[in-house]
């Protein structure tokens, strides 16, 4: 694996836990928490801006490092899919204690 390579999935990596953060600053209610979040989820993209910009550099010094076309397609796919993913999961963690809910209640109105 080039270090181009390894580059653009940190990258990946980063943008998917930035994801995640700001999912998380949406699913709370809990003002402090959604703050904390947001805050983590800036900070991400600030570090995603200086590795992008430190990938350029390393692209341009050294061509053979520079990743082609369908390996950022690949790597923004695996992105896509972990992002998806985590969206999934917080929609039946979201669900599951109303579901739970309905399920204790009495059938009879008592």
């Amino acid at each position: 694996m080039t270090v181009g390579t390894k580059l653009h999935q940190t990258i990946s990596q980063l943008k998917s836990c930035a994801g995640n953060l700001q999912g998380f600053a949406l699913d709370t209610d809990d003002p402090q928490a959604k703050q904390m979040f947001t805050s983590a989820s800036q900070q991400l993209d600030q570090i995603v801006q200086q590795v992008n910009a430190r990938t350029n550099y390393v692209e341009q010094q050294e061509p053979t490092y520079k990743m082609g076309q369908m390996a950022q397609q690949a790597a923004q796919q695996q992105q896509q899919q972990q992002q998806q993913q985590q969206r999934q999961q917080t929609t039946q963690t979201m669900h599951q204690p109303q579901q739970r809910k309905q399920q204790a209640r009495p059938r009879d109105g008592r």
